[in-house]
């Protein structure tokens, strides 16, 4: 019996223009490696439906569940800063939207083969990308940063070729939405007055309800980004690759590819093995994102009646990103230093802390939770230099006035011990490479609860174990 779900796919009355109609390619033998129960639970969706041979069958592409309208979008983008007028989704397929009492969610298949935007490619996915974009996914939420969600994760029983034979894989992916920054592009690259206006009336309905027209728009969306960049910088989250077409204006961290988190720290650091000139580095996210708003910026300006006047109203807004940036930063890294008030000097404060950080590369995530545990200065190179911070520091807590405990619980909540080390991740990969799922779920089970110390998931990597390259996968 085919899979039914509570689908209502208002993406598919937009105009065709944005996407194609498009089924997911069969797989050979389909088996589930993963399944978020508790997210489908939440959902509305019944768990052991899911995990039984037509929920298999579904989350693999081998059935389209009742009331599906699988589709690939179309979008265009910037990739590190170079115009491409047609991208769109290569692998994936956006079986629909469905209608859950927690909300709206894009339910997306990702490797799941050719579609017209493939550009010559195989359309299908490896283990080892499917595996990271899941641990990683549900590492983001457990933190409380805005993020897709993985929700099954497929074997295929098909080989993908990459740089050598690899197990193929499918992800099952939600979101707020897929729409990104590239979609409002396509739209404007080929002068589609009336498809963008469409699209952004949709938007608008879907995610911003109160913004009036397309400057409100522009505006919630800076805000949203502003926000989202300061969370990932508080967890020392590299991003990898922030193209125009990997940015949601839902306001989501989405495209989980060479992405990693900081071990030791510097603000130049860069995992991507194709960031060759470190454009999308850990310290210059805020400012990629500053430029891809102001692509989204551009792609609206044709809605606007009177568009030399937008254009300054625009600008302004797009260059006030950094202000509202600004601002969310030193709200995350006061309560990484336990602040619940406000003085002047804190961010310098923050910054000299990092500054000490950098110039060893001592442990981001280790450095900070030690706040809490009293045992930063055992991971500080420069130990001279961080007592004369530390007593900064205490004497800005005693301002504070909140209280030792008080401070410390806050410094505990907002400093995981417990990350996904890039070491672990890969480790888990190879595992089950090898047929060996164990090493994954203790990982998945250790990221679902970060501010809790769990040995030996917050340790961070011994000599040789560090990951300095990341890839792509596609």
């Amino acid at each position: 019996m085919t899979l039914a779900l509570p689908f209502d796919n208002s993406y598919t009355r937009l105009p065709d223009r944005l996407f194609a109609a498009q089924r997911p390619t069969p797989v050979r033998a389909p088996r589930l490696l993963a399944l978020n129960r508790p997210l489908a639970a939440a959902l509305g969706l019944d768990p052991d439906a899911l995990a039984a041979p037509d929920g298999v069958a579904a989350l693999a592409g081998n059935e389209v569940p009742a009331g599906a309208t699988p589709i690939s979008q179309a979008y265009a983008g910037h990739q590190f800063g170079g115009w491409v007028p047609q991208l769109g989704d290569g692998r994936a397929v956006l079986l629909g939207e469905l209608a859950t009492a927690t909300g709206r969610v894009d339910l997306q298949l990702k490797g799941a083969g050719p579609t017209p935007f493939s550009r010559a490619g195989d359309g299908r996915a490896w283990l080892g990308p499917v595996l990271r974009e899941y641990l990683v996914s549900e590492a983001m939420h457990a933190l409380g940063i805005p993020t897709t969600r993985a929700l099954a994760a497929v074997a295929t029983g098909e080989t993908v070729l990459r740089e050598a034979p690899r197990p193929g894989a499918v992800l099952t992916r939600l979101a707020a939405s897929h729409i990104r920054v590239g979609t409002f592009q396509y739209l404007y690259a080929r002068q589609d007055t009336d498809g963008l206006s469409a699209l952004t009336d949709h938007v608008i309905a879907r995610h911003y309800p109160d913004a009036a027209g397309p400057e409100d728009l522009l505006d919630a969306v800076i805000g949203r980004q502003a926000r989202l960049i300061a969370a990932w910088m508080g967890v020392g989250f590299v991003h990898g690759v922030m193209n125009t077409d990997n940015m949601s204006v839902a306001g989501e961290t989405i495209d989980y590819g060479p992405c990693a988190f900081l071990d030791g720290y510097h603000p130049d650091t860069v995992f991507s093995s194709i960031d060759s000139y470190g454009r999308y580095a850990y310290a210059s996210q805020p400012r990629v994102a500053v430029w891809n708003l102001a692509q989204f910026a551009t792609s609206l300006l044709p809605l606007m009646p009177d568009r030399d006047a937008a254009v300054g109203r625009f600008t302004a807004l797009v260059n006030g990103f950094g202000d509202r940036f600004q601002a969310a930063w030193l709200a995350v890294f006061r309560a990484k230093l336990g602040l619940a008030t406000s003085e002047d000097d804190d961010a310098g404060l923050a910054r000299r802390l990092l500054d000490i950080m950098a110039a060893n590369r001592d442990d981001f995530t280790r450095t900070f939770r030690g706040l809490a545990d009293g045992t930063a200065a055992d991971h500080v190179t420069d130990r001279p230099a961080f007592d004369q911070w530390s007593a900064l520091w205490s004497a800005r807590r005693t301002r504070d006035g909140a209280g030792p405990a008080a401070q410390e619980a806050l410094m505990r909540r907002t400093n995981p011990a417990v990350i996904p080390r890039n070491h672990r991740v890969e480790e888990a990969i190879a595992a089950a490479t090898q047929g060996d799922l164990g090493p994954f779920g203790a990982l998945h089970e250790a990221l679902s609860t970060p501010w809790q110390d769990t040995p030996p998931f917050a340790d961070p990597p011994a000599a040789g174990q560090e990951v300095t390259a990341t890839f792509c996968g596609t």
